[in-house]
């Protein structure tokens, strides 16, 4: 058997109450069986609670949900109470006071559906710093009006329920009640028509989809005060008809404006869903991060690094239904989904990067939408990670091939340049056995200099016989002490082309770093593959480094090229201690 958890459970208790008051409160006025209107009104009614419950419940970190129940239950409260009161006005017991105090929370109910609903909609919060001092006004105006209502003379609950107020002040105390009640009442009118006024101004200076939203919320004020000014001017025109549209008027018609606006806007994640014939609910219309990655798995695979990142920031932005996206990249470049307009109302840290997001298009971000975000901020870390790698590739790539074309302009192509002219020359003068001997010579010099730079780029030994055997050979040729050590069954070996180049090229870089920095007199370099991994180790006996100051833009490149690989590259040592340099990458055991 499964708990429910807090908040759900907190909001099915409180819309259960609001439900129950109305219920009894209804039938409690009329009796049974009661007349088809009352039923009516009793539905109509039960639509508030029904709609807290749903948002809360499902939106517990939203206050509205909450202050919709709130609402909700003070309407379920005082129709019990006030049901009670006009069950039988002639009888008197001792809960005549008890159902005063219910009665009166109508007072407060309608307060929060004249003012807080609408300025509050949709995520419980106030449009502007400016209204705080107006929702204070209105939260002292709705307790006067209260605390008037509740302990007005006998003369004004006669003319209401035909009984006395057994709560109620006689006197001139009464007269300060009634003149408080009246007066609670006018300003929390006049705060409401302002509400209606700010709605209106909103929705001038709001986009087209906001505008959509705010148009109903404006028809659902302005109906709800509408209603209360055709009560006011009935006067208390218990069974009369206009009365009593008044009445539906006021008090049904924002309650379901907030559900038509919820469900036909997608509002808080919930709206109605049509199958065959049945409605039904839909629940959680954002997608998780789960849901998001699969849908742009396929499309992230064929898109480069730098298009990824503009792809998972079109997910934020859709995701969270924002007005824009950023991803940042750790040199500043920014890649942006939507129109970019102000500050950022939402970033949080995604690896060596940020992600950032504008408001949303409707409503303002919640704590759910912060979670969903950081969330994704794995994910887009590492794509930026991987942005980051390729880059670093690509310049490492251009790099490599400008040294190669200025090696082959200062080297190899002068030494031709050299033996042509001393061919002419010599065919020119009629050169004899010496200078041709001499040109000869160039031309040997000139064929071992480009085997040597063609080594350089991919040995043909590494081709030929593997990695042990290349390793042993560019050790072979160094003017220091080397030691090559390599798993017995590892030489014969052979590995992935760009498994066996990066880590080739990993020791090439060490020994010879260890040569013209460390000023090494001994060298050992060690093969093994263990633990799903080939590993190469290149220690010396040199001066060794200090870490904090040492650049390592040498191995830099390589290191990029092992993540690349799936591996890594990791230098140790210290002042007097040596160096030692550690590669690996993954491989099949």
């Amino acid at each position: 058997m499964t708990r429910a958890t807090p908040a759900p459970a907190l909001a099915a208790s409180l819309a259960a109450v609001s439900a129950a008051g109305i219920v009894s409160g209804g039938l409690l006025e009329t009796g049974l069986p009661a007349p088809p209107g009352q039923w009516l009104f009793i539905v109509m009614c039960l639509i508030l609670p029904t709609v807290g419950w749903l948002v809360a419940a499902r939106r517990p970190d939203n206050v509205y949900g909450w202050l919709i129940l709130a609402a909700a239950d003070c309407l379920g409260l005082g129709a019990f109470g006030a049901g009670a009161l006009l069950n039988d006005p002639a009888a008197r017991g001792p809960l005549d006071g008890v159902a005063t105090l219910l009665a009166s929370l109508f007072t407060v109910f309608y307060g929060l559906t004249w003012v807080f609903l609408p300025l509050l909609f949709p995520d419980g919060r106030l449009p502007s710093r400016r209204w705080r001092i107006g929702a204070w006004i209105a939260v002292v105006s709705i307790t006067v009006h209260w605390a008037g209502v509740l302990l007005s003379p006998d003369e004004v609950y006669e003319t209401i329920f035909s009984r006395d107020n057994p709560l109620g002040l006689d006197g001139p105390a009464g007269l300060v009640a009634l003149l408080m009640g009246t007066a609670g009442q006018l300003v929390t009118y006049l705060v409401a028509l302002a509400v209606l006024v700010s709605l209106v101004l909103r929705w001038r200076r709001s986009a087209a989809v906001e505008r959509r939203m705010l148009r109903w919320m404006i028809f659902g004020s302005a109906s709800t005060l509408a209603g209360f000014t055709l009560v006011g001017l009935l006067q208390f025109d218990v069974y009369g008809v206009g009365l009593g549209v008044g009445l539906l008027t006021s008090m049904v018609t924002l309650p379901a404006v907030i559900v038509a606006t919820v469900f036909r806007h997608n509002l808080l994640d919930i709206r109605v869903g049509v199958r065959g014939s049945r409605l039904f609910l839909v629940f959680d219309l954002r997608p998780t991060v789960g849901e998001l990655l699969t849908e742009l798995g396929p499309v992230l695979e064929e898109a480069e690094p730098v298009e990824q990142l503009s792809r998972l920031a079109e997910a934020v932005r859709a995701g969270l239904e924002t007005r824009w996206a950023a991803v940042t990249l750790a040199d500043g470049t920014r890649l942006v989904a939507g129109h970019e307009e102000g500050e950022a109302a939402l970033t949080v840290p995604a690896g060596l990067g940020r992600i950032s997001c504008g408001p949303k298009t409707v409503g303002r971000l919640t704590a759910e939408d912060g979670r969903l975000l950081g969330a994704l901020a794995v994910p887009i870390g590492l794509a930026i990670q991987s942005a980051g790698l390729a880059a670093r590739l690509v310049n490492a790539q251009e790099a490599e091939r400008r040294r190669i074309e200025r090696n082959i302009h200062d080297g190899a192509q002068q030494q031709l340049v050299a033996l042509i002219a001393g061919l002419e020359l010599a065919r020119a003068t009629g050169g004899g056995p010496d200078s041709l001997a001499v040109l000869r010579e160039q031309a040997r010099q000139t064929l071992t200099d480009l085997r040597e730079f063609a080594a350089g780029i991919h040995p043909s030994v590494l081709s030929q016989g593997g990695l042990v055997e290349a390793v042993e050979e560019r050790c072979s040729r160094l003017p220091v002490t080397t030691t090559v050590t390599a798993d017995p069954g590892l030489r014969a070996r052979r590995f992935p082309d760009e498994v066996e180049g990066a880590l080739y090229f990993t020791v090439s870089e060490a020994v010879a770093n260890a040569l013209k920095h460390a000023e090494a007199s001994r060298i050992e370099v060690r093969l093994t593959q263990a633990d799903g991994r080939i590993q190469a180790v290149v220690s010396d006996d040199g001066k060794g480094f200090d870490p904090e100051t040492t650049d390592r833009r040498g191995l830099g490149t390589l290191a990029d090229r092992m993540s690349a690989l799936g591996g890594g590259l990791r230098l140790t040592g210290g002042p007097g201690a040596g160096t030692r340099v550690r590669a690996w990458v993954p491989s099949q055991a």
